[in-house]
This record gives C-alpha cells, sequence and structure tokens, in this order.
C-alpha cells in the first residue's frame, strides 16, 4: 500500500522535480518504507511505499518499462497478480522481481486499459504512456483506494489525497458550493464531488486519460453490468461459502505479517474463520474497548470467535483523551470534513498499534452486499410502513418533541415521500424536508446553493437501477454511493496516516460479482438481514454470533458536544472570523447550540457536521494544511 501523486503539463514548460518532490513529502505516512520521483519530460510520478509484497527494490516505485517508454505508479494490492504473471509469461515478458506491480506495468504494456477490468484487487494508479504522450489515472470498481485530480490550464495534478494536489501550488483552494451543499445533508460529499472546487475525485470503476488534446472520463466497469444469479438456495449457499474462503486466503498474500481486526460481528468473525484456515503462522486478531462504548461492549464476542479459532488475540482497551486535537487530526486525515464519527476508534486503534502490523483484513462490504442494514428490512416492508406511519407525517397529529417520537416523525416523511429517490436519500441522514440542515445558514449561502442539488446522486442511482425492487434498489445504490463515499474513505485515510493497510475481502472481484448478481429476496427474508450469508456461514462461524444481534455502538458525539465539548464547540463555531466567513447565521446558530446543550433538541448531527467543517476552514482555507 503507497501513496501516489504526480502531474502532466502539456505546455512547453518542463515539470519541475522540486514541486514533484514537494508533494511527495504530504503522502510519507502512507508509506514510509520507501520514496521515489522521476520526471518525463512532460510528466513527473511521485510514490511512497509501505512495502508488503516484494520486500526488494525491486518493487521501487515509480516503474519503467525496459525501454522508459511506459511509467507506473500504483497503490493497492492486486490478489489475481501471480496467474497474471503466469499468463504474461506465456506471451513472452520477463520479470526482474516479485512485485504485482511490475505484473500491473506488463499488464498496461500488453493489453493497454483492458488490462484494468483484469485486475483482482484494489488500486489507485497513474500511468505515464510517453508512446502517446498521455497520463491515464485509475481507480478499482469499489473505490476501496482514493484518487483526486485537478485539471490546470495546461494538464492535470493528481494524488492519492489531496493535501499532495495543494502541494504543488497548482490548485487553488476555494470552497465548492455543491460539496457544502452535499456535506450537510450527509457528512461528505458523494461521487467526484469534494468541498474544495476544482478537485475531483475519481468515480469507482472509472479511468481517466488526459493528452495535449484534452481529458475524457471513461468507464470500465459498471455495477448495471453484473450478471443476475438465479435462486437456488443449496447452490447459492455452497458457492458463497466458497467465494468468501477464496477471497479470504487471496487477501491473505503478503510478505509481512497479516492480522485482523475482530469485532465478533458475523462478517469480521467469517473472515478471522477463513483466515485461521489458510494463514501460514499464528493468526493475530485485534479487539478494541473504549471508554465511550455506553455500555455495548463486544469484546467479549470476540473473545469467544477468537478461543474458537485458537487465534493470538489482544483487547486493547482506549480512551478518547483530548477529543478537540483528535477532531483537528483527522480533519487533516481527510483533508476535508469529515462528520462519520466512526473514524474516531479506528484512528484510535491504529494510532495504538502503528508500527507493530502492516496489514489488516476486516469485514466492510459484508453489509452492503449480503443486505446487513436495518433499513433493507424496512423497505422491504415499505407498504405496510406507510400506511402505520400515516398518522405521523407532516400536518397530521401533532406531536411533543422527544428522541423517540422524533424518530417515529422522521420514518413518517421519509416514507409519505413518494419519490424514490429522495426516500432512500433521506434513510441515510438525519435532515428532513421539514428540518434541513441549510436552516443555520445565511441567506446569501442558501441562495448560493439553490443552484446544486444534494439528491442529484441519489436521482441518478434511482435512473441507473430504477428496473430493481426496492430492495435490490437499496443494495445497489449503497455499493455506489454510501460504500465509496462514506465506509471506504473512513477506512482509508486514519488507517494510513499510521502506514497500516486494510483489505476488505467482501469487495473480493468474484464474490462481490456473485453477490451483487443475488435476489435480494435472497438476501433479507423474513425480517432478517444477511439471510443467505448466516445460512452459508452456518457450521463455519459459531451460532451464537450468527443468530445474536447486530450491536455495535455509537460514538456519543451528540452527549460531548451537550457536555465536554459544549464550550469548545461554541468557541470554534461563534469565533467572529468564522460567523464574518458569511456561510453561518450567528443567530439561528447560537440558538441550535443552546437548546441542544439545554436538552430541548437533539442537534448534534448538524452541529458535529458544522463543527468539523469549521475546524476544515480554519486548517485549509486560511492556512497550510
Amino acid at each position: 500500500m503507497c501513496g501516489i501523486c504526480g502531474l502532466a503539463d502539456f505546455s512547453d514548460s518542463r515539470v519541475s522535480p522540486d514541486r514533484l518532490s514537494a508533494m511527495v513529502d504530504t503522502l510519507v505516512h502512507r508509506g514510509p518504507d520507501d520514496r521515489g520521483h522521476v520526471v518525463l519530460g512532460k510528466a513527473g510520478l511521485g510514490h511512497t511505499r509501505l512495502s508488503i509484497i516484494d520486500l526488494t527494490a525491486a518493487g521501487h516505485q515509480p516503474m519503467s518499462t525496459d525501454d522508459g517508454s511506459i511509467s507506473l505508479v500504483y497503490n493497492g494490492e492486486i490478489y489475481n497478480f501471480r496467474e497474471l504473471r503466469v499468463e504474461l509469461e506465456r506471451e513472452g515478458f520477463r520479470f526482474v522481481g516479485r512485485s504485482d506491480t511490475e505484473v500491473v506495468l506488463r499488464a498496461y504494456e500488453h493489453w493497454g486499459t483492458g488490462c484494468l477490468a483484469r485486475l483482482k484487487g484494489m488500486f489507485a494508479l497513474a500511468i505515464w504512456d510517453a508512446r502517446d504522450e498521455k497520463l491515464i489515472l485509475a481507480r478499482d470498481r469499489f473505490g476501496i483506494k482514493p484518487l483526486y485530480y485537478h485539471l490546470t490550464t495546461s494538464g492535470i495534478v493528481f494524488g492519492s489525497e489531496v493535501k499532495a494536489l495543494f502541494a504543488s501550488s497548482l490548485v487553488p483552494r476555494d470552497l465548492s458550493w455543491p460539496g457544502l451543499h452535499e456535506y450537510l445533508y450527509y457528512g461528505n460529499a458523494l461521487g467526484e464531488t469534494t468541498l474544495f472546487d476544482g478537485v475531483r475525485r475519481l468515480l469507482p470503476g472509472h479511468y481517466f486519460e488526459i493528452t495535449q488534446d484534452g481529458g475524457a472520463d471513461r468507464v470500465y466497469w459498471r455495477l448495471e453490468d453484473v450478471p443476475a444469479v438465479a435462486e437456488n438456495i443449496e447452490e447459492n449457499v455452497e458457492t458463497v461459502a466458497e467465494l468468501l474462503e477464496a477471497a479470504v486466503r487471496s487477501h491473505l498474500v503478503s510478505d509481512v505479517p497479516v492480522a485482523v481486526f475482530l469485532s465478533g460481528g458475523v462478517d469480521s468473525s467469517a473472515v478471522t474463520a477463513f483466515a485461521s484456515r489458510h494463514y501460514e503462522g499464528h493468526l493475530k486478531t485485534f479487539s478494541v474497548g473504549f471508554d465511550f462504548d455506553g455500555g455495548v461492549n463486544e469484546l467479549p464476542k470476540a473473545k469467544r470467535v477468537a478461543e474458537h479459532y485458537g487465534t493470538d488475540h489482544h483487547e486493547l482497551h482506549l480512551k478518547a483523551d483530548n477529543v478537540p486535537e483528535l477532531l483537528d487530526r483527522l480533519v487533516r486525515c481527510h483533508d476535508e470534513p469529515f462528520a462519520d464519527p466512526a473514524n474516531i476508534p479506528l484512528f484510535l486503534l491504529c494510532r495504538e498499534l502503528s508500527g507493530s502490523v502492516k496489514v489488516v483484513l476486516q469485514g466492510d462490504g459484508g453489509d452492503e452486499m449480503f443486505g446487513g442494514y436495518r433499513r433493507y428490512n424496512l423497505l422491504s416492508r415499505q407498504a405496510w410502513l406507510r400506511a402505520a406511519l400515516w398518522p405521523f407525517a407532516p400536518g397530521r397529529l401533532p406531536l411533543p418533541a422527544g428522541p423517540r417520537l422524533d424518530r417515529v416523525r422522521r420514518m413518517a416523511q421519509v416514507f409519505a415521500n413518494r419519490d424514490p429517490a429522495l426516500r432512500m436519500a433521506y434513510l441515510l441522514t438525519l435532515a428532513t424536508g421539514e428540518t434541513p440542515p441549510t436552516d443555520v445558514l445565511s441567506r446569501q449561502a442558501r441562495d448560493r446553493l439553490l443552484a446544486s442539488d444534494p439528491f442529484a446522486r441519489y436521482r441518478d442511482a434511482q435512473r441507473r437501477f430504477g428496473d430493481h425492487g426496492t430492495v435490490q434498489r437499496m443494495l445497489y445504490t449503497d455499493t455506489t454511493i454510501l460504500l465509496p463515499d462514506t465506509f471506504l474513505e473512513k477506512v482509508d485515510k486514519p488507517t494510513m496516516a499510521h502506514g497500516i493497510e486494510v483489505r476488505v475481502p467482501f469487495l473480493d472481484v468474484d464474490l462481490s460479482r456473485y453477490a451483487l448478481g443475488l435476489p435480494d429476496q435472497v438476501k433479507v427474508r423474513a425480517g432478517q438481514k444477511k439471510w443467505l450469508l448466516r445460512r452459508a456461514l452456518r457450521k463455519i462461524v459459531p451460532d451464537d454470533i450468527l443468530d445474536g444481534p447486530k450491536t455495535g455502538f455509537t460514538v456519543p458525539y451528540a452527549e460531548w458536544l451537550g457536555g465536554p465539548l459544549a464550550d469548545y464547540m461554541k468557541q470554534v463555531l461563534l469565533d467572529p472570523s468564522m460567523i464574518a466567513w458569511g456561510i453561518l447565521d450567528g443567530v439561528a446558530l447560537e440558538r441550535t447550540i443552546d437548546e441542544h446543550r439545554a436538552g430541548k433538541r437533539n442537534h448534534g448531527h448538524i452541529l458535529y457536521k458544522l463543527l468539523n467543517l469549521a475546524l476544515w476552514r480554519n486548517a485549509y482555507l486560511r492556512g497550510e494544511p
């Protein structure tokens, strides 16, 4: 796993080595083992290396073909690189080292961009093809690895993180209003959009090709092209178990030790079960408890799983000390405001393990592939829910405020909405049509936001997947929006900030192709989430894990903002320079803070977003990252 960066300039000027070196400097945390950069005429490529496969100098990047016509920087792991290598050797290619990087380079040399669909793994890469003087950027099909870029007047700047783009001094730091609009609803920008105007995120399954004649974004993989799988329960169960075991086994390929983050849930327990079968050595598992877990302690469950498989198990007990400093550090990890507080425990865990482990497997993706979220159950019963919640819809019965009734009222509004795109979007935000997150903004800011649609990505998903049933449509929507933009972003930045590579076997190419093709009725059935997956894991994972409720804990950010962080939040948000920024309405904001602090209304969701927004603004829009 690594950090990549670079640029192409199709004007007459030569790329500056110093500029390229400055970009590489910002990504050292992603690859502390080695670094390199090279100027290739109109292009420059930079790389920092976290050595995982072929630890020798033969894996050094940037890597070029013998004649120098093709050069590559690459971040990720290709799990079928050995099979591809054998195929390429049959075609006459010879290899110097054992790295998957060299296989990717030769694969492009042989198949061109057609190689992308052959790569089974996670990756973000950049290729300079001197034969046609073109730069190609590509990202894996689920967006496990990030890649950002900015088009200049004469070319392009790119990097694994936005901070690398800014280090080039070619990218302005201006607010993206569409990005802000989406952030206020979902806690992060969606799709190509970031919070920086002109900085784009390459979409999963896409590659971007640019020459002196201009650039074009192209698709090499689409979810809607996944072939349907017929319902045959006995066969489905057997195939899922086989594919998941094969996925975990392939994800263990490494020249350094591999561990598992074990929460005690179904997905991480399944990964542990199969990893313990195939790992050559004593598999380490890590579980963590926090001082803010609210009594929801998963350590006993995880310990039972670890004992069942005989792993070398480690329990960590961590505290969230100095939360203001932690929030500021996380903003700088993400380079953007990011309001999913689940990044806090992951950051703390990786900080504790930094230097002691390089590669970790975890269970992300299992919910999207096999139907693990409560809303899938709700959607499968939406006709009944719409009728049951009708009396609580806006304008019906006057109801007092309160956490439980507020949830009922929100669900009533969600299921009363006839637009399926908005219904799915509102299931993923605590905002509603009655209480939009823009209420705390200034009049000028609200007017600016009218030009953008925060639901555009969900409308696009409805167009793409509208022929499917409601639950399958939500599964596909989550896979293309929530998974890459929120959950995989949450995984990548806090882990790579500490030089730890996280692998996600549930997003294996073969397993995901099969899982996505399965009909939704085998994923969510009779009110049980992950119905088929649980059956596939029977006699593999202990019954009490498969049949137990999904617990987990939530970070108590709302309680923090109403208690120990209240004064800090007020100081940051109501700072005169923050109000002078012109985005927030000081009067409405102070009222919102006071209501939350007094316990009259729970405004934690919007206040946490605004606090992260303010910290980001202070760090990036008026100073160096």
